[in-house]
């Protein structure tokens, strides 16, 4: 197991949420910023009894992350595309 690119941020930005989150009662549309990600890209309610369970099922790994943030873009952006409803 990994641990997560400080200040990367591509599983706050790029899926959609469709759970309740503080401050964001509906959830998020892919590729919107979530409300509780900080300017530095860190996740304010990590380790919280209130984070989404879609947050908590995320776990950094070289296949979902990449090397790179642009990495980590692409690979979330590809796994929105396919499950996404039709």
């Amino acid at each position: 197991m990994m641990d997560c690119r400080v200040g990367c941020g591509a599983c706050c930005i790029v899926p959609s949420i469709s759970s309740a989150i503080p401050g964001l009662p509906h959830g998020k549309p892919a590729g919107n910023r979530c409300a509780q990600l900080t300017s530095d890209n860190l996740c304010q309610i990590f380790g919280q009894p209130d984070r989404p369970t879609v947050c908590l099922s995320l776990q950094p790994s070289l296949e979902m992350c990449g090397t790179t943030d642009a990495e980590a873009y692409a690979w979330l952006a590809w796994l929105e595309q396919i499950t996404r409803p039709a």
